[in-house]
């Protein structure tokens, strides 16, 4: 446990198992329950007598207790109530097991739009990106991301030139296309292919065209002026007056901004400022 991580654990077998495993002194444990997303965690109702059977185990530390929200951006009176039950739980484990406990359960929607009980920890995750998942929330964050590619490719297509695999884009007139060093495989979502997604040259906006392809995409650069290969290309984020939000992006390959950010693939290049 040299890097101060702890383990999330959801059963009385697992603990156990982490109990047995240690060489190196107690291992952190974050006890979960599920107070209503199916998912993980042990079940609301058995909480309490499973919390006190892990306390007692060798080589265990409760360090925290947590549950996750399953609608917190989308159904409030839910969530409000699940807020309330959640605190009782905690309030019962502590009151049981004396310790100092940190209890958690607001994420990034929950933290936005709920005060809540006084937990101890938020858990930021998309807004660690500058990205809302509440819409009205939006204003209060920046993008802390731009995603960029460059050109490949200039060459102009006449009338009647197809466009990539399936022939779904067909020239109506004679146009310039640049081919980009981007496409499925980096993590751009194929479902843009058609679907009036756009990438910023210039702080411009061109449209895709054709499908997206496992290594690359093409986009029409008709209007700007002097495009050359190595020029670089905003796939999200800010150029200018322009934006390309992952909001966006997400909206028009119908799917979720969570998505979005977490399919970059690894040979994108990362760069911190």
């Amino acid at each position: 446990m040299t890097r101060n991580y702890s383990a999330s654990q959801i059963w009385i077998e697992e603990a156990e198992e982490f109990g047995r495993v240690a060489r190196e002194g107690a291992i952190p444990i974050n006890f979960k329950i599920d107070t209503g997303m199916g998912r993980m965690g042990v079940p609301e109702g058995d909480a309490l007598s499973v919390f006190q059977k892990v306390s007692g185990l060798p080589n265990i530390e409760i360090h925290s207790i947590s549950t996750h929200l399953p609608v917190s951006n989308e159904d409030a009176a839910y969530t409000r109530d699940q807020l309330q039950r959640f605190g009782k739980i905690v309030r019962q484990l502590r009151a049981a097991v004396p310790g100092d406990f940190k209890a958690h359960v607001l994420q990034s929607a929950g933290t936005l739009a709920f005060n809540g009980p006084p937990f101890d920890i938020v858990r930021a995750g998309i807004m660690l990106y500058g990205i809302s998942p509440l819409p009205e929330f939006q204003r209060l964050l920046k993008p802390a991301m731009t995603w960029k590619t460059r050109i490949a490719l200039v060459r102009d297509m006449p009338k009647g030139s197809s466009i990539s695999y399936g022939r779904t884009f067909i020239a109506p007139r004679k146009m310039r296309i640049a081919t980009l060093s981007a496409g499925y495989a980096d993590g751009y979502p194929w479902h843009l292919s058609n679907r009036d997604a756009a990438v910023l040259v210039r702080g411009r906006r061109c449209a895709l065209v054709g499908r997206v392809t496992m290594d690359l995409m093409m986009i029409d650069v008709s209007k700007i002026d002097n495009v050359k290969v190595g020029n670089e290309v905003v796939l999200m984020g800010s150029d200018g007056n322009e934006e390309i939000s992952c909001a966006e992006l997400a909206e028009r390959a119908g799917t979720i901004t969570w998505e979005i950010i977490t399919r970059i693939g690894s040979r994108v290049r990362r760069v911190f400022v």
